[in-house]
């Protein structure tokens, strides 16, 4: 017998969280525990009629067929230029079509997509290049890179040291003897996003931080964050150390909180989609 799945919506997050019965006896009691509960929900709310949980599950599953995605355990995930790309826990690529997540060659910790491409580095911090369906290694180390900005790259190192790769070597970059001038600039960052307005960066202590990558100069931002990303539409997300997420416009004059269900350890947006993982891997997709 199938193993229930517990949906849940609000009005702008739609997410799938897949239970866990390991036994055969946890999933018989998780199944008979499920509909008591889904019941007693329904008296609670003093409903005039009541539905089966097996029906509600199906009317459910018709009106979100087209817009929830199942996905388990993702770690981290970025979205750019309409495409939406992730690594779970396992250190496992993915890439979105339609609703299905593509498993890509490799392993990376992490990944980005944008106007530079899709790039990514793995857990000894090699740097990687998406070409023509293979991953090509780039020359330098980096825990964790971006490609929003206008076809160049940046990054931090293990030292929190930023860097930030000119578009002409970006976009040229074919594999080994391509140059690759990587250019480091001041300050320390644990975690560094650009988009068309700007860049921004958060380091240890989760100050944030606004630069251009043209004139090497911090702006120092209020607020505290964990990571941060910036969309291709220049619109400013992040995630603090308590999970909550927040957004700021491009030119960084406040933040609002975004409600979320539960503490969520990263953030992506683009396209009027804003996709969120909580820090158990559960990945909710939201629209304004």
């Amino acid at each position: 017998m199938a193993t229930p799945i517990r949906s849940t919506r609000s009005s702008r997050c739609i997410s799938q969280i897949i239970t866990k019965a390991n036994t055969s006896f946890g999933r018989l009691s998780f199944q008979f525990s499920a509909a008591c509960d889904w019941n007693e929900l329904q008296k609670s709310l003093k409903l005039e009629t009541f539905i089966s949980l097996t029906n509600f599950k199906h009317l459910l599953s018709e009106q979100l067929t087209d817009r929830c995605i199942n996905i388990k355990n993702l770690m981290q995930i970025d979205a750019g230029l309409g495409q939406v790309v992730a690594t779970d826990t396992s250190q496992i690529p993915y890439y979105l079509v339609g609703d299905e997540w593509i498993r890509l060659p490799g392993s990376l910790k992490h990944i980005t997509v944008g106007p530079a491409g899709i790039w990514g580095v793995n857990k000894d911090y090699a740097i990687y290049k998406y070409v023509a369906g293979n991953w090509v290694q780039a020359a330098g180390l980096l825990k964790q890179l971006d490609a929003g900005g206008e076809q160049f790259i940046v990054g931090a190192n293990m030292d929190d040291t930023p860097f930030c790769l000119t578009r002409s070597a970006t976009v040229g970059y074919k594999g080994p003897g391509s140059p690759l001038p990587w250019t480091g600039l001041p300050g320390a960052v644990k975690y560094y996003s650009c988009g068309p307005f700007g860049c921004w960066a958060v380091n240890k202590n989760d100050d944030i931080f606004l630069m251009n990558c043209q004139n090497n100069g911090w702006s120092h931002i209020g607020g505290k964050l964990s990571m941060i990303e910036v969309a291709t539409d220049g619109s400013v997300f992040g995630v603090n150390s308590a999970g909550q997420v927040y957004t700021s416009k491009p030119e960084g004059t406040g933040w609002s909180n975004i409600p979320m269900c539960m503490h969520m350890g990263h953030v992506t947006y683009d396209l009027g989609r804003l996709w969120v993982v909580s820090k158990s891997g559960v990945t909710m997709v939201c629209t304004p």
